[in-house]
């Protein structure tokens, strides 16, 4: 009951906290269950209880019931109303970035009083992150600007067994081959974000795969096995939503969340990490790597999530009609990753600009008061600022060209205002014999199959140089290019491509 003294005067007087003091002393068992259910979900308790307890049992306590997962946890947990001493905790509070918190308070004395050594793993499941996986890069250039040493973990490892987590079915396993060839395609993006080196602020790329393939099994199990309970790895959100869906849970993916808590060991132990970002699905992972830490080492680790952002009407931010919005170019042209910033909903601006911009507080919230039309002045700016960002400022001004063109002018046809687009080439031969305007349609992915683009002509939608394509089986030859070398074709309004013809 010590830890209630420093709050209680606020809610009881005297005599009623003598009357408390004895029912909770006859009715203790009762009591503590309350307290972790009031714990778990009110995060203004949480603090106020567990800031002047030195205790580490209830320290502990108050971790275990932080550790519901991000469906079961209240989105504004991480935050508090308090003063943040903290820039960077107070930096990302403002822009939105703040979901959960083990101890923000104690995190705030820790980073406000010197270095902080944080990281973020991605496990390499695709060639390429897309631009869902954007706000934790943004998180990572956050930190290290505001003085801190990110690590960037690539799941050599942990993409062996698959992260369960939001998902109704197993992972598709990668052979190693596969896994390596990802994680050099992922890689390409960390850089543009943060600055590596060996300085004490600079960032590190780790491999997960260095510590965890060489484990051996009984030596693992036995060691750090015994720090994990079935009954609190069953209360987790992932596996409950996997066993109350009746989807299968292999043991397999069952034991990630064991290896993610080892990696946060190994990384404090290795290079003095003490802070995990992840993605509020990741809470329960960052939780039990927590309690790892403190069970193995004795060492005080801390965990933040940020959310998981969705559009304004639901859906998963990163994928699109046409598929996922990647952030290798090789994947996704400059024009199409600007394109997409540029289609973001008018509800979705004032978020963005915070999200995945650097610009000063003052002229985001300029650019969020704009109404009307307007607003697409502050869209312009979205998709300028994070396509400079990814992609660099020497392709602005061939988007911008493009864009100018193909929004302002309506396009007119080929030629000019063209460059940014996704191109094919015809042969001369190819163009004499005639090509059918679906095939290109999809060599250009403004369809993913030649049904949907027949779908697409029949609707109205697919057009040649802005004129509307009447027949599904047309043939593009020598002749549709008329004077021109290129020409365009365009799938609704805002999708476009270039078939150009080789000289």
């Amino acid at each position: 009951l010590r830890p209630l003294r420093g709050w209680r005067e606020a809610w009881l007087g005297d005599s009623e906290w003598t009357q408390t003091v004895h029912l909770l002393s006859a009715h203790a068992t009762q009591f503590m269950h309350l307290m972790m259910v009031l714990l778990a979900h009110t995060q203004p308790l949480r603090t106020a209880l567990l800031r002047p307890c030195a205790s580490r049992a209830v320290r502990a306590l108050g971790a275990r019931a932080c550790s519901s997962d991000a469906a079961t946890a209240p989105a504004e947990a991480a935050a508090e109303p308090e003063q943040l001493r903290s820039t960077f905790l107070e930096t990302m509070r403002w822009r939105g970035f703040l979901h959960q918190s083990t101890d923000l308070a104690a995190l705030d004395d820790a980073m406000s009083g010197g270095r902080v050594v944080a990281y973020l793993g991605f496990d390499a499941t695709a060639s390429s992150l897309h631009v869902g996986s954007l706000l934790q890069i943004m998180l990572l250039r956050h930190f290290q600007r505001a003085g801190h040493k990110p690590i960037v973990l690539v799941g050599g490892g942990t993409t062996k067994v698959g992260d369960p987590s939001g998902k109704d079915a197993s992972r598709q396993l990668l052979d190693e081959e596969a896994i390596a060839s990802n994680i050099e395609g992922i890689s390409r993006v960390f850089g543009r974000f943060l600055t590596f080196g060996e300085g004490p602020t600079d960032a590190l790329l780790v491999n997960n795969d260095a510590w965890l393939s060489p484990l051996s099994y009984l030596a693992f199990l036995r060691d750090y096995g015994r720090h994990f309970t079935i009954n609190r790895m069953l209360s987790f959100e992932s596996v409950k939503q996997r066993l109350a869906r009746e989807s299968p849970l292999s043991f397999l993916e069952f034991n990630y969340m064991i290896l993610q808590a080892y990696d946060f060991l190994e990384l404090h132990r290795r290079h003095g990490a003490t802070l995990q970002f992840g993605g509020s699905d990741q809470w329960g992972n960052i939780i039990s790597g927590v309690e790892l830490g403190r069970r193995a080492d004795g060492a005080q680790l801390f965990g933040l999530t940020a959310p998981l952002v969705t559009t304004a009407d639901g859906k998963k931010m990163g994928k699109t009609a046409a598929g996922a919005v990647w952030l290798n170019e090789d994947l996704l042209s400059p024009y199409e990753y600007w394109q997409f910033w540029r289609n973001t909903a008018d509800a979705d601006v004032g978020r963005f600009l915070r999200f995945f911009t650097e610009l000063p507080q003052d002229e985001v919230e300029k650019l969020e008061a704009l109404r009307g039309a307007q607003i697409n002045d502050a869209k312009v700016v979205l998709a300028n600022e994070a396509t400079r960002m990814l992609h660099g400022e020497a392709c602005l001004a061939e988007i911008q060209a493009t864009a100018a063109s193909l929004f302002a002018a309506g396009g007119g046809g080929g030629g000019g205002g063209t460059a940014s687009l996704k191109r094919v080439k015809l042969s001369a031969d190819e163009a004499a014999a005639g090509v059918p305007v679906v095939d290109l349609f999809v060599s250009l992915e403004l369809g993913k199959s030649k049904s949907e683009v027949r779908r697409l002509v029949a609707g109205g939608g697919a057009k040649l140089n802005d004129v509307k394509i009447e027949d599904a089986a047309l043939l593009i030859s020598t002749a549709s290019f008329e004077a021109a070398s290129e020409i365009k074709l365009s799938a609704g309004k805002k999708k476009h491509g270039v078939v150009e013809l080789a000289q």
